[in-house]
């Protein structure tokens, strides 16, 4: 019996370290080295910003969970 590969916990686990991946690193582009002090970030513009990044991620691995190595959500293939 054949697990389907986007049922399995691995996947998804890695699914959700490249998330949160690329919204702390679209966070820290966005909020840059012109802010001050914490309080002038625009934090409503990075939270925006660092979802959207989350949601193109986490779309890139279910389309590699489909077409690539069912244990990752990367579109490489796992090594041994």
């Amino acid at each position: 019996m054949t697990t389907r590969r986007l049922l399995t916990g691995h996947f998804w686990g890695d699914a959700l370290e490249r998330m949160i991946r690329a919204a702390a690193s679209s966070a820290l582009a966005t909020i840059g080295t012109g802010a001050v002090g914490i309080l002038d970030v625009a934090w409503p513009a990075v939270g925006s910003i660092a979802a959207g990044a989350a949601a193109a991620s986490l779309l890139a691995s279910i389309v590699a969970g489909t077409t690539t190595d069912p244990e990752t959500a990367g579109f490489t293939t796992h090594a041994p």
